[in-house]
């Protein structure tokens, strides 16, 4: 339980303070069912980060102090110049604001932010990764991301971490025998490399490169969601009358929970149902074609670095997301992953490639419920007219972190 402190300015003491506590006659009443409602979006309302049997230093201090120095470090790149910090920004919710992240090369998506992903079952835009672990492999192995290898990163590792990586995982193996860059990656000189190393080789420097993924996992599950002027006001005695929102932020909030029918997609306290959706959202001229959650439900099911895979720790028993995921079909076409709307008011551009510039016309969009470029969009027209647009706008912007 957090303790919530609050200040009352000076010129708010006195007969006139008590009009903020008093009930708006004009106002509509809120029913045991909303407020329970409402309560449920509060970061109040977030379970504890779940267990992930997957990684067993999920939770080691260690592991994660480990993870932190990686996550931090350039040389865990093709050039020397791309970290995991580098699209995932402390100082901006662990997100970038740029339409395409950019690491060695400008990528075909945004960024997600990192805070509570620790509590979905699937990461990136389309799932494709059934943990933290594993999905902080795929970008330090991507062409267009980190541009490295397997190899390079056991180097690094041994010439940099070992003693910390040993403490964690235990010995290292004989990195003098291994190739400078060798890995199943893009690069043509590098996968031939990896192509001619023994297979005991390639076994070892696949759990340095697990191991790696765990260690950096086990940092970003100590980035929690921060709280907002919200969660503040959802705790406070004010609630649910005015106070540290504004009526304009509470009328905002019921066509949220209402005729805007946002809570449907964005409930519970990270504001995501975790789940993949097909909105409408235009494609990108000039980028490759993106299936979306179809592509990833199929890529997730072959990664070596699933649950199921020889580098979880995890017995299958413990992989029910995985072993009972909805297999690829053509109603996943385009559904991409609901992101959080934490913060979200302040990191445009929005949607799986940054195509909506603005809050506005992000509403806007739903409002219109345009077809989808593939597959068939879930969304149904809205009516909404442009004082409750405003509200809505208004709203999102008390889902903002404190500063």
């Amino acid at each position: 339980m957090r303790r919530i402190l609050f200040a009352l300015p000076f010129a708010a003491i006195g007969a006139g303070a008590l009009a903020i506590h008093l009930p708006d006659p004009a106002a509509p009443t809120w029913s045991e069912e909303d407020l329970s409602l409402v309560r449920s979006l509060s970061l109040d309302a977030l379970p504890p980060v779940p267990a992930d049997p997957s990684n067993r230093v999920a939770d080691d201090p260690r592991a994660a102090a480990l993870g932190r120095s990686i996550f931090f470090d350039t040389r865990f790149s093709s050039n020397g110049k791309v970290a995991c910090a580098t699209c995932h920004l402390p100082d901006r919710q662990f997100q970038d604001d740029r339409a395409l992240s950019k690491g060695v090369s400008e990528t075909s998506r945004r960024a997600m932010p990192i805070a509570g992903m620790a509590h979905s079952p699937f990461l990136f835009w389309d799932g494709r990764k059934d943990s933290f672990w594993s999905q902080a492999l795929g970008p330090l192995e991507s062409a267009v991301e980190h541009g490295g290898d397997r190899t390079q990163y056991a180097h690094v590792i041994g010439a940099h971490y070992a003693e910390a990586y040993v403490e964690v995982f235990g010995p290292l193996p004989d990195l003098d025998v291994l190739p400078a860059r060798a890995g199943p990656v893009a690069d043509p000189a590098a996968a031939t490399a990896w192509e001619g190393m023994a297979r005991s080789d390639r076994e070892a420097v696949n759990l340095v490169f697990a191991n790696v993924g765990k260690a950096i996992a086990a940092f970003e599950r100590t980035i929690a969601p921060p709280e907002t002027r919200f969660d503040l006001w959802v705790a406070s005695r004010e609630f649910p009358g005015p106070g540290l929102l504004t009526t304009e932020e509470i009328a905002g909030l019921r066509v949220f929970l209402g005729a805007g029918g946002c809570v449907n997609c964005h409930g519970g306290p990270l504001l995501s149902d975790g789940h993949f959706h097909n909105t409408g959202v235009p494609a990108v001229p000039g980028l490759p074609e993106d299936r979306g959650r179809e592509t990833g439900a199929l890529l997730v099911r072959e990664d070596p670095f699933n649950c199921l895979g020889p580098y979880s720790d995890a017995q299958p028993a413990d992989c029910a997301e995985l072993r009972f995921m909805v297999p690829a079909g053509a109603d996943m076409l385009r559904a991409f992953k609901t992101p959080s709307l934490r913060g979200a008011a302040s990191r445009p551009p929005y949607m799986h490639a940054g195509q909506i510039p603005d809050l506005e016309r992000v509403i806007a969009h739903y409002v219109a419920a345009p077809e989808a470029p593939a597959g068939q969009s879930e969304l149904r027209p809205l009516t909404l007219d442009h004082t409750q647009r405003h509200e809505l706008a208004a709203f999102l912007g008390a889902l903002d972190p404190l500063p």
